[in-house]
């Protein structure tokens, strides 16, 4: 064989990209190593990439696995799970899943419908597939990457051969995924170099692969916070804000009505001097395998915000706190969710000021900060040349101290109008799109700031001429402090932008009337609009009023279309098989 290029120590990759190049140089000496004709370049083997992802990092990471099996010669497949058909699943010979996990434990939402199949009785064996999986999670919550295991779990039970070991990346997932790949390349590169020659073939995808940015976590782009306008009224117990962010130029980071814009925020000086304070430590004190002083590493570098689970277990093993630690013993989600309420990481080490941590023990307290990721509230046809936000500033107060959100704090009041330096990116969420078809309906669901995404959308069908029917579902507390943008959808609805827009404010009467409620009320003419190819859309609150609006949606088929139960859910599972019902909800 061809010796395999090697990339030079001296050339400035992160580990991620110098695993994966190397993984694709290893790949193209493989090919260049067959003894058949090479006339197509490419091999007659096969991979199936099908990819459960949330906010775009699993698709991203897909598409890269994709070039590297297209640069040694395989034919590449990539398809949504929820895509995926079983029959077709049963023919796949060799498939990798790249998997994030959404919520506590749950697969993501283009995932529901291939995991209730999959798990059925009724599941094709899978002997002759050989098999993968990639799992994105976070450990912040309990059931770490628990999509993946289940899929990695249930295609061993099918009887499927597992070519590579699961790997489980944690939110930092760069450097485990770029090992995954290239590790997976280093099973398959031979066996397609074995396989018989293709006449033709390419990557294909059932989402077209996009051009990845090159504005990354780890490689953010650099602009100034333009506008920073308050919305929420003077009596409102929220403080909502508009932010609009510049992305000057020909290279600042591109975006689309439903992606994200990542913030990487910067810790609040005044907490940082707290936490010197109580770790009895100087500013400038080296920390072990760090090379950056302590104040800079509390400032920029670590979550002192939210506690983890190290946290709370170094707290309770040094405190020797029985309640604490029977908490962590027994796993009660919910009563360790009560025990942290409107506590900081600090607030939990102040209710214990006999314990002590050294300089050894610092960094493993903390978990690596990180980006905060805001549904795009513009649309880049209007706005060419900024981003807006629409975002509430968490806050509140406990031990005699005001207490803000990392992120929403930081843009609220630590980093002012035009001052340089605030870092961001851009997620693509190619799964929460307006229609392709500018005739469409669409039907938006998205109260308080889970409005952000619609504005968007109202933006792009007007900039683009859409003729399709409007209708927003919108609510807060109280119309004269929370209804945001107010004038803006008022002129919208009046101009016949926004063919319909319905509000619900739940503290303006005695009985509390959320969107959910609006829905019901107007079931007969929601389920017309259904009927009439609508696309549904709900952006907001995970907890509660995603599950609430779903549960809606159901009935209000179910009652007018007369069917039952199951027949409402088959009706909801078409209309997301046909990419007509999509969430973006946190």
């Amino acid at each position: 064989m061809k010796p395999i290029l090697t990339i030079p120590d001296f050339m400035p990759l992160s580990a991620e990209q110098r695993a994966w190049l190397q993984g694709y140089y290893a790949g193209m000496a493989m090919q260049a190593e067959m003894s058949v004709s090479t006339a197509s370049g490419l091999s007659s083997f096969g991979v199936d990439i099908l990819i459960g992802t949330q906010t775009g990092n699993a698709e991203g990471l897909a598409e890269e696995m994709a070039m590297a099996l297209g640069g040694a010669g395989a034919q590449a497949r990539m398809h949504q799970l929820d895509d995926v058909e079983m029959d077709a699943l049963a023919e796949m010979e060799n498939v990798l899943m790249i998997a994030s996990t959404y919520g506590e434990g749950e697969m993501p939402d283009n995932g529901h419908l291939f995991w209730e199949a999959l798990e059925s009785e009724t599941a094709p064996r899978l002997e002759a597939t050989k098999f993968a999986v990639l799992a994105l999670g976070d450990t912040a919550y309990d059931e770490f990457c628990a999509a993946g295991k289940m899929l990695d779990k249930r295609f061993e039970q099918l009887g499927a051969e597992r070519i590579h070991a699961r790997v489980d990346c944690d939110v930092d997932y760069e450097d485990l995924a770029a090992e995954w790949s290239s590790g997976v390349m280093e099973v398959l590169t031979p066996l397609i170099a074995e396989a018989a020659p293709a006449t033709g073939g390419t990557i294909t995808a059932s989402v077209a692969p996009s051009t990845k940015s090159k504005w990354t976590r780890k490689n953010p782009f650099s602009t100034q916070l333009t506008v920073n306008r308050r919305l929420s009224g003077a009596g409102s117990k929220k403080d909502i804000r508009h932010y609009e962010v510049a992305l000057p130029g020909g290279d600042a980071p591109t975006y689309e009505a439903g992606d994200a814009v990542n913030i990487l925020p910067v810790n609040d000086p005044v907490l940082v001097q707290l936490w010197l304070q109580r770790l009895g430590m100087k500013a400038d004190s080296a920390v072990p395998g760090q090379d950056r002083p302590l104040a800079d590493l509390l400032m920029r570098d670590w979550e002192i915000f939210t506690p983890s689970k190290d946290f709370l277990n170094a707290v309770a093993l040094k405190s020797k706190d029985d309640q604490l630690a029977h908490l962590l013993e027994h796993g009660d989600k919910e009563a360790i969710e009560d025990y942290v309420w409107n506590k900081d990481s600090l607030d939990l080490l102040l209710d214990f000021p006999n314990i002590a941590f050294d300089l050894n023990e610092i960094a493993s307290l903390f978990r690596p900060l990180q980006h905060r990721a805001y549904s795009i509230s513009s649309s880049s046809k209007v706005f060419e040349d900024s981003v807006h936000m629409t975002i509430s500033t968490v806050q509140f107060h406990n031990n005699q101290r005001l207490h803000q959100g990392v992120a929403s704090g930081y843009l609220a009041e630590r980093i002012g109008a035009d001052e340089d330096g605030l870092q961001v990116f851009m997620s693509p969420n190619k799964n929460f799109r307006v229609p392709s078809a500018g005739d469409a309906p669409i039907i938006m669901v998205g109260p308080g700031t889970g409005v952000a995404p619609f504005r968007a959308f109202l933006q792009e069908r007007q900039a683009t001429g859409a003729s399709g029917q409007n209708w927003l579902f919108f609510g807060d507390q109280t119309r004269a402090n929370d209804y945001i943008y107010e004038e803006e959808l008022e002129a919208q609805h009046s101009d016949g932008l926004l063919t319909r827009l319905d509000l619900a404010f739940s503290r303006d009467q005695h009985e509390k009337v959320y969107v959910q409620h609006r829905m019901r009320e107007h079931g007969k003419d929601l389920f017309d609009w259904l009927e009439r190819g609508a696309h549904f859309y709900v952006c907001g609150d995970a907890t509660r009023m995603a599950k609430d609006v779903d549960e809606a949606l159901h009935e209000i088929i179910a009652e007018h279309s007369g069917t039952d139960e199951a027949g409402a859910r088959d009706y909801v599972n078409a209309m997301k098989k046909a990419k007509r019902y999509a969430r973006d909800v946190y």
